[in-house]
């Protein structure tokens, strides 16, 4: 009877080499799907009126939309942002964990009215909240909210805030 030597038929692996290639296999797929999950979202958008100015607002109203957000973009466009569009008024609260860009956020009441606004610094899980109960979030590149001069008590205006 013959004997095989594992170590010496380059067509046959180890046990160990037969684990460690199972893993790297594993671990491709398992990176592979995570990308694709981790990818930036792109949502349905709407024009917001803020004074002089229009916004393109991706809306995100789903849970799911609304957790990942912005998150893994790398840029948006000067007059782009997100609105976030709740079910009930509450008070809302966001972090930028894995957001790479620093946002200006706008909390605002059902009238369009702004409540208040912060802004957030990327990659953090500091709290940034409403100071009270409102159903829409609007965010911005930071400083854009300034710049403009808008401030609590701005009205913005558009389908959302049309009642």
């Amino acid at each position: 009877m013959a004997q095989h030597d594992c170590d010496n038929d380059p067509m046959t692996l180890s046990p160990r080499s037969a684990a460690a290639a199972v893993f790297l296999l594993l671990a491709s797929l398992v990176s592979a799907v995570a990308i694709a999950q981790d990818g930036p979202q792109k949502l349905p958008s709407i024009t917001l009126g803020a004074g002089m100015y229009l916004i393109q607002a991706e809306v995100a109203q789903t849970p799911e939309q609304r957790s990942t957000g912005l998150m893994f973009r790398s840029a948006m466009g000067a007059n782009e942002g997100m609105l976030f569009a709740f079910e009930e008024a509450g008070q809302q609260c966001f972090w930028m964990k894995n957001t790479l860009l620093p946002l200006s956020v706008a909390f605002v009441a059902d009238d369009g009215s702004v409540v208040n606004i912060e802004n957030m610094k990327p990659q953090t899980l500091d709290s940034h909240c409403s100071s009270k109960p409102v159903r829409f979030v609007l965010e911005m590149n930071d400083g854009w909210f300034a710049k403009r001069g808008i401030k609590p008590g701005f009205k913005l205006t558009g389908k959302p805030f049309a009642r």
